[in-house]
């Protein structure tokens, strides 16, 4: 007669096996891994932000993938070499964020709220939507939900940068 642990045993090996084969195809720039961004200081109005800059395509691409939710004085900032219409998605996100596109006199271009992650597999990420803004933009800043909010960002609001 088979005991409980000798059933379970063969049942967590395989999934140990499973879980790992499954990371070993991730694409390496989307791992689990901690990435640095360098750091740098913007203001919004007059709200002061300590954001992660995103300004090279590997960086854009991983963006915030995997991080944990930020303080509502923390973001990223997606920093483009020229204005152009850039959508982002919430792909592998584990938590809300809202969205703002400047252009590069840091004007606000487009304002999105409340935008839920997308936790799929790689697989079909292509089921993830995409975020359009309605003008071209240089940047882009994202921030825990709430911020626009809290702060009363409206589309007359500037964005100022300190440092990136």
């Amino acid at each position: 007669m088979t005991t409980r642990a000798q059933a379970l045993i063969p049942i967590f090996i395989a999934a140990v096996i499973i879980g790992s084969i499954g990371l070993l195809t991730l694409p390496s720039e989307i791992k689990l891994e901690q990435v640095k961004f360098p750091k740098g200081m913007i203001k919004v109005d007059d709200t002061l932000l300590e954001v992660q800059i995103a300004d090279t395509e590997p960086t854009r691409v991983r963006g915030l993938m995997f991080q944990d939710q930020l303080p509502l004085d923390q973001g990223m900032l997606f920093v483009f070499p020229e204005q152009g219409l850039y959508s982002l998605w919430m792909l592998n996100m584990q938590f809300e964020l809202d969205m703002i596109w400047f252009d590069s006199d840091g004007k606000v271009v487009h304002i999105k709220t409340n935008v839920p992650p997308c936790v799929i597999p790689v697989e079909i990420a292509a089921g993830c939507p995409s975020f359009v803004p309605d003008g071209e933009a240089t940047y882009i800043l994202e921030v825990t939900s709430g911020f626009v909010e809290q702060n009363n960002i409206t589309k007359d609001s500037i964005m100022e940068i300190i440092s990136i």
